[in-house]
């Protein structure tokens, strides 16, 4: 069978990227499809700003006028400059069950990346650790979560025999949440309390209280993050886009925030109640309705999804990670919530991991990012 490769430049064609992934997962009980208002700001440069430090392609594959794959292109030049690297990154790729598909596409981001001298193609890999990272590789039987791949199990055999190799593995956690703490976690977090007398768990009532605390937080996550793999400072712009974007689905029970004396943030933790089934409802469109089924989806859940968290350097160690968990695992189980989705960790961030395993977390998710030479 022969495919075409054509760069997405129309309309229609860039109708057809956004819009095939519900095609080829119509049959996959555990795909969330995406909020298609945000993936047509997402892949808009004229509304997406980080296309301005990136050179990036948008691919179609066709068989006969029929799309049938895609994929996308990114060399994050600002990343690479700041970090000694030459990478180019494919991600967002989705092909229906046909190695062939995955070929052309992948061969035709290779030629391009090539072409802009790079010597190494990653991925799957977005412009920032902020975007889907890798393919899952473990937990095909459990619901996508938001912000995270959701790809068939042959998309792993299919990068897999075009030479890729693992670069690094990311794990999630499934904490279940007990009817009663165990008392040891209180004792830990009564000392740390002890131990830490100058700091204080800030009480946020509402939405609004939320808003004020964005930048501050996000400030401190581009601290804490600066040595994650992948990881993209948020400008100013940026955080306020978040605030934007998430600020009406955020609940205020599921920020946890501490501060010093000074009212320093020097750390925090965000959840946010699984919204999977509201998206999967409206079919990833906010209007007229979606907004409310996804609201509502935020209210029936049992699952917290953890999105974010993080803590001063010269705070770690201190205990405070302990009181932020019990904090959080206690607003949960006063929700009703019964289990928590750590979200991504990279394999070697062995202190995170370690918080992870002593609240009872285990991996029931794995994702890859791949690597290939040019």
């Amino acid at each position: 069978m022969n495919y075409t490769i054509q760069e997405v430049k129309t309309k229609k064609q860039f109708g057809q990227f956004i819009n095939l992934p519900a095609a080829i997962h119509k049959n996959h009980k555990n795909w969330v499809p995406p909020i298609y208002a945000d993936d047509r700001a997402f892949f808009n440069p004229q509304k997406n700003y980080l296309f301005e430090s990136s050179d990036t392609i948008l691919l179609l594959a066709y068989e006969d006028e029929k799309p049938v794959g895609r994929i996308m292109g990114i060399i994050n030049r600002k990343y690479n400059e700041e970090h000694g690297e030459n990478d180019a990154r494919f991600c967002f790729i989705e092909t229906y069950e046909n190695p062939e598909i995955a070929k052309v596409l992948i061969e035709a981001i290779e030629n391009w990346a090539r072409a802009h001298k790079t010597e190494n193609l990653v991925g799957p890999l977005g412009f920032s650790d902020k975007d889907p990272q890798g393919l899952m590789i473990m937990g095909f039987d459990e619901p996508q979560v938001i912000a995270t791949n959701g790809n068939f199990e042959y998309m792993v055999r299919f990068v897999e025999n075009l030479g890729f190799s693992k670069r690094t593995d990311l794990v999630v956690y499934k904490m279940d949440i007990p009817d009663k703490l165990p008392e040891f976690y209180h004792k830990i977090k009564e000392r740390a309390q002890r131990n830490n007398p100058n700091l204080r768990v800030v009480e946020i009532k509402s939405k609004r209280a939320i808003k004020p605390l964005v930048r501050p937080v996000l400030s401190l996550v581009n601290e804490t993050f600066k040595d994650i793999y992948a990881f993209t400072p948020m400008t100013d712009k940026e955080m306020d886009e978040f605030a934007d974007r998430y600020l009406m689905i955020l609940d205020p029970r599921f920020l946890k925030v501490i501060q010093n004396e000074n009212n320093e943030i020097v750390a925090f933790v965000l959840g946010m109640p699984d919204i999977s089934e509201g998206i999967i409802k409206c079919k990833g469109k906010l209007f007229p309705f979606g907004f409310l089924q996804i609201l509502w989806s935020q209210r029936k859940t049992k699952q917290l999804n953890l999105l974010l968290g993080g803590i001063k350097p010269r705070y770690r160690n201190t205990g405070i990670d302990t009181i932020m968990g019990v904090e959080m695992l206690e607003e949960a189980k006063k929700a009703g919530m019964t289990h928590i989705d750590s979200h991504l960790e990279l394999e070697d961030n062995l202190k995170m991991r370690a918080e992870m395993e002593k609240l009872g977390g285990v991996v029931y998710k794995k994702f890859r990012v791949y690597q290939k030479r040019l």
